[in-house]
């Protein structure tokens, strides 16, 4: 340990005690138009929390009555909260897929402690899927998202966001005010094409441009607010989100932004970017907010992104004495733990045993919405899940996957979730002996659906040309 990163590292308790660790730790990567191999925008996200079940969400459009009012119940403790208005149409929903191809993914970096307001407002997870439900595009998604949260309060601590469309990808960060004030604070940035970015449950938008409205949202008082509660005091075009919002600390580095460092590294390798900003050496640059990929990403280059244990670097959780005789690339908890006053930390890579579901959007602008959107979705560890293409167009969820086939609390062979569960945690014992038999099986399965898919969409918008009820029934 470098004398400058436990310099950080004291100062973490005090910081942990000011930022609480969030409920869900997940991973998130954008892919806009021009970063992709096939042109299309791609959106990852790994749902993890110790308490989550993989299953896919399913909202059938609906037509609603001028007046009608919505219930809203927290979605990850099933509170009543009240009601909303309703909008007279809402869309279809796949998992975190509308049916006009839009797609939201989140990472939670929690924020000051002072400006959650548990008490008041709406979640994080109902206004991600009533934006699913009500937005066009992501420019839209964005609009709603702050809309509600400023009209009726928010609930949630601080939250990113990935918002893609077949067009556009956007990054938002949002956070509430506490319990005087009723709203939120927000900057939205859209990822330029031919970039990629990422987040890990730390906030990533730093200085942005106040006259740039094609590709930069914010609330009005984003600033104001800050100076009003003294987290911030020069010019305004110093104003960081980031930094204002969410002061950055040891854990934040280690836990949270190496894992964008890891996308990072392994998408632009020509790049070489240094780990001493996710070390915790003092004056190192910070990451970039989005950068340009070495080449396009194939879908298959993006699962690749998803199933990182930092191998082949300093932070290989593959080697030493906490993988084993083995080569086990996990830690249990606790993550972090402190010895005669000194921090010391797991590494915390994307691929975690507590995901409760994963997976990689396309939103693809030339085709018909029903065939264009994609899930590619797994349930359980990124590393040895296998994504299975679902289809924004479909009818229902496959039983596999459906609402109520399994719960995280009663087992089921016919539950994907808990089938791929209990191949992980066999492979946990001995597993540099076992994952490449699981390896193997999933390349050939990802593999076959992969290999069909460029017929399968053919036949699919084939259908579509003449009667698209029927292509929604053959890709169902």
């Amino acid at each position: 340990m470098t004398k400058s990163l436990g310099a950080i590292a004291a100062t973490a308790v005090v910081a942990a005690a000011i930022h609480p660790a969030p409920a869900r730790a997940c991973t998130s990567i954008m892919v806009a138009r021009g970063a992709s191999a096939d042109g299309s925008v791609m959106v990852t996200y790994s749902a993890d929390s110790h308490e989550l079940y993989g299953e896919l969400y399913f909202y059938p459009a609906a037509v609603h009555p001028e007046g009608a009012m919505r219930d809203v119940f927290d979605w990850d403790h099933g509170d009543y909260l009240g009601k909303i208005k309703e909008a007279r149409r809402t869309y279809q929903v796949v998992g975190n897929m509308n049916e006009r191809q839009v797609v939201i993914a989140e990472t939670t970096f929690g924020g000051r402690k002072e400006l959650g307001n548990p008490k008041q407002g709406i979640d994080y997870g109902t206004l991600i899927f009533v934006a699913l439900q009500r937005a066009g595009t992501a420019r839209e998604a964005v609009s709603v998202i702050t809309n509600l949260a400023g009209e009726n309060g928010y609930r949630s601590k601080g939250e990113s966001l990935s918002i893609g469309d077949p067009k556009e990808a956007w990054l938002l960060e949002i956070i509430g005010k506490g319990a005087g004030e009723k709203g939120v604070v927000w900057v939205a940035a859209r990822v330029p094409d031919g970039y990629m970015a990422a987040h890990a449950n730390y906030p990533r938008i730093r200085t942005f441009p106040r006259n740039d409205p094609a590709n930069w949202m914010y609330s009005k008082d984003v600033v104001s607010f800050a100076r009003r509660q003294g987290y911030f005091a020069g010019d305004d075009a110093a104003f960081s989100f980031a930094d204002a919002y969410n002061s950055l600390t040891f854990k934040s580095l280690r836990s949270c932004e190496a894992r964008v460092w890891s996308i990072y590294r392994r998408a632009a390798p020509s790049r070489n970017l240094s780990a001493d900003f996710i070390k915790g050496v003092l004056d190192a640059e910070p990451l970039p907010l989005w950068l340009k990929p070495d080449r396009p990403l194939s879908v298959q280059d993006v699962m690749s992104l998803m199933r990182d244990h930092f191998t082949g670097t300093d932070l290989d959780l593959s080697e030493g004495v906490g993988a084993g005789p083995f080569a086990l690339p996990y830690r249990w908890r606790p993550m972090h733990w402190k010895v005669d006053g000194v921090e010391y930390v797991h590494e915390r890579a994307i691929s975690t045993q507590q995901t409760g579901f994963s997976f990689v959007s396309q939103s693809r602008a030339w085709l018909p919405d029903p065939v264009g959107g994609v899930l590619w979705f797994g349930v359980d560890d990124t590393s040895s899940t296998v994504y299975v293409p679902v289809y924004a167009g479909i009818r229902r969820v496959p039983k596999p996957l459906a609402v109520g086939t399994g719960d995280f609390h009663r087992f089921s062979w016919d539950s994907m979730f808990w089938v791929f569960n209990a191949v992980a945690n066999f492979a946990y014992s001995r597993y540099r002996d076992i994952i490449g038999d699981i390896r193997a099986v999933q390349v050939e399965l990802e593999g076959s659906f992969l290999a069909r898919q460029a017929d399968v969409e053919k036949a699919a918008v084939d259908l579509h040309k003449r009667a698209p009820e029927l292509a929604r029934d053959y890709l169902t």
